[in-house]
């Protein structure tokens, strides 16, 4: 970048730094998202709350499907 460009752009480093800082939580929530460990201890959850009789087994079959087809890496997890 060059000195006339950068002087002329200064006004605009506020965005630029918010764009990159959102960019980078984009980035870890995905991460975190689509682990591995984080889908299967929801599946652990998931359980839990069938057994404490929560949730419905309805709603545990569905969200255990969702939650499995994600860990296959067929469709991203909610």
């Amino acid at each position: 970048m060059g000195l006339i460009t950068g002087l002329l752009t200064l006004p605009l480093a506020p965005v630029r730094g918010v764009v990159w800082i959102s960019e980078r939580v984009v980035e870890t929530a995905e991460r975190e998202l689509y682990d591995p460990a984080v889908l299967r201890s929801r599946l652990a959850a998931l359980n839990q709350e069938l057994e404490a009789g929560e949730i419905s087994q309805e709603m545990f079959e569905a969200e255990e499907e969702r939650l499995l087809d994600a860990l296959e890496g067929h469709i991203p997890p909610r």
